[in-house]
């Protein structure tokens, strides 16, 4: 992973808007509908290349493949995999809870991919998804300029999180299984020369979704064991070619039950990863930036701090996202900073995203004008 010493460097959290064809093609399929593989496999690869392009023109320095191969950053291994069928019960989103109306209200102009079960066995289909991913972002990278790359990759915890275990004695014999077969992918994308993105959002998220019953203290040994998990399938690979994405849920809503970063920090920092990324400009995790005023970054890791919020199509100035950069880089040392968004802007395939896809550039154009007013100011 570059440290850079000259200037505050710019990435995002993984997905990106996909092209609105594409956006059907996926969601026939994942409906079951007849499906042109070779026809899609075509639009993927077009459409990595052009959203590697796009993130080169606003000026994001390390970008990725922005999702355009997955219907879910986490439920995309449904089908890599067998065991997945049925449904997921809906994750109680306790927040909601003192809101039913507004709830009600929200759910229902959602258009949400339906989500399986873990109702089987769960082993590798023996696909080649991973190294097509590769293949396509290599290409893409090929024809733009960029400090780096990155892939992401659902953590254990994540999974399990989404497609519920009906087959399995426990949760930590699903856990297993899915250690074993995730670090084949983990291992192929660090091999392949990228850098690998985890996503956590069970190490937030989670607390209020698959566990509001429990006290944070509780919830927390249940993120210490997801962390155990995810280090054992990261094992053997450099954690200097690795970050961690946490976050309390990409969706706009109350999120006044989130478990606060000072509790869950101390955790996802034992992770193997050098890099985390996290929620830092929306309205209820903006405050925590001072939460590094207590908590010391260890020695070698680097936080991704998101400056532009995931779910609002608000353009953030870039004076603003400037100040928050600097605030974290007067922390922790502005070379330990590299600029983000708080979460994906393509978080699942639908036809109606929370963001309008045409606003996810200029957001995060803003973004790269912002690092580069914080690097007048720090350097």
């Amino acid at each position: 992973m570059k440290r850079s010493t000259t200037r505050i460097l710019t990435t995002h959290t993984g997905s990106l808007p996909r092209p609105w064809d594409l956006v059907d093609l996926i969601i026939a399929k994942q409906a079951g509908s007849p499906t042109d593989e070779a026809a899609l496999a075509q639009r993927v690869s077009q459409a990595v290349t052009e959203v590697v392009q796009k993130q080169a023109d606003v000026g994001v320095d390390v970008l990725n493949d922005g999702e355009q191969s997955k219907a879910g950053y986490a439920t995309y291994v449904m089908d890599r995999m067998t065991g997945f069928g049925g449904d997921s019960p809906a994750l109680p989103r306790s927040d909601w809870a003192d809101f039913p109306e507004a709830h009600e209200r929200i759910m229902s102009s959602l258009a949400v991919i339906t989500r399986p079960a873990c109702n089987g066995p769960v082993a590798s289909k023996g696909g080649n998804e991973v190294q097509t991913d590769i293949s396509n972002l290599k290409a893409g990278v090929s024809a733009a300029k960029s400090e780096e790359a990155f892939m992401t990759a659902a953590s254990p915890g994540v999974i399990a999180l989404f497609l519920v275990n009906q087959h399995y004695p426990s949760r930590e014999a699903y856990m297993s299984v899915l250690v074993d077969l995730m670090k084949v992918e983990y291992k192929a994308i660090v091999d392949a020369g990228f850098l690998l993105q985890v996503d956590c959002p069970d190490l937030a998220m989670g607390r209020h979704m698959e566990w509001p019953t429990f006290s944070n203290s509780e919830f927390l040994k249940v993120a210490e064991a997801n962390v155990e998990a995810l280090n054992a399938a990261l094992e053997g690979l450099p954690s200097d070619r690795m970050r961690l994405h946490l976050c309390w849920g990409n969706y706009e809503g109350p999120h006044h039950l989130d478990i606060p970063l000072k509790e869950i920090l101390p955790i996802a920092l034992k992770a193997r990863p050098d890099a985390i990324s996290f929620e830092g400009s929306n309205p209820r995790h903006e405050h925590e930036w001072n939460v590094f005023e207590d908590v010391k970054l260890p020695d070698g890791k680097v936080i991704i701090p998101g400056v532009v919020d995931s779910t609002t199509n608000f353009i953030e100035h870039p004076e603003l996202v400037s100040q928050r950069i600097v605030r974290y880089a007067k922390l922790v040392g502005r070379e330990n900073v590299i600029a983000g968004s708080d979460c994906g802007f393509g978080t699942f395939v639908r036809t109606n995203p929370t963001i309008s896809p045409e606003l996810v550039w200029p957001k995060l154009e803003a973004m790269a004008e912002g690092a580069r007013l914080a690097t007048k100011e720090l350097w």
